[in-house]
């Protein structure tokens, strides 16, 4: 039985003109119409220096165990130039994943669109000047095992977040988000709309013709006193 040892070659892809799309929308205005409940919990952030704020791309699932990397080693041989690795790692900080070797291949070699580890990486001295998208919990010098067992492409956490193989991770300096990718064409109909929304609204708080009404409709409808006074204990 090969359940917990399995490497899926292949992968429903999402259509390469939304994942450029996605591109020029901030991650932020995504997640908006997402419900915002599809980003990864920030412990999981940006350590290196990429030229390009924006990062997309199908996501290529590598299920590790705690602190072992041989899964993500066999990721290198099989992910494909622009895939973004997302890797779930049992939420383990005691153990670096990778490192400068690694990532080089990743980076050079490899020519992928970025990498996302729900866990630690080390190195950080030279992979943090790096004009390639790297993101993770932190770094230790501590390495990884190399026993399994593993699994790519399969359904994965990373980051408390479900991520399935082929869909859209979309990532700046604020954060990493996936995006379904059966919704994907729906989402940025609704991300284009809030994107632009959101443009003028940036306008009016710059200029002083915000209107700010809302809040005041949006806490009486709630229930909240506002007393023209001070607390006494």
């Amino acid at each position: 039985m090969s359940v917990g040892k399995r490497i899926y070659l292949k992968r429903n892809m999402p259509d390469p003109e939304l994942v450029e799309a996605f591109k020029q929308i901030p991650a932020s205005n995504t997640a908006d119409v997402m419900g915002r409940s599809c980003a990864m919990n920030p412990r999981i952030r940006l350590v290196s220096s990429p030229k390009a704020q924006m990062m997309a791309g199908p996501a290529y699932t590598v299920k590790c165990r705690a602190g072992d990397n041989l899964t993500l080693h066999a990721a290198l041989n099989f992910c494909n130039e622009g895939d973004v690795l997302v890797v779930s790692n049992e939420e383990d900080d005691t153990r670096a994943l990778m490192g400068e070797v690694m990532m080089a291949y990743l980076y050079l070699t490899k020519k992928v669109a970025g990498i996302i580890l729900d866990g630690p990486i080390r190195d950080i001295d030279e992979i943090g000047k790096w004009d390639f998208p790297v993101y993770c919990t932190g770094t230790t010098p501590g390495g990884p095992y190399k026993e399994g067992p593993g699994e790519i492409n399969v359904p994965i956490s990373c980051g408390g977040i479900s991520v399935n193989p082929g869909d859209i991770i979309l990532a700046d300096p604020d954060g990493i988000i996936c995006i379904p990718r059966k919704d994907a064409a729906s989402i940025l109909v609704e991300a284009r709309k809030f994107q632009e929304a959101d443009e003028k609204k940036l306008i009016a708080a710059r200029n002083g013709t915000a209107n700010r009404a809302w809040v005041e409709k949006s806490l009486n409808e709630k229930g909240f006193e506002i007393i023209d006074g001070v607390y006494e204990p």
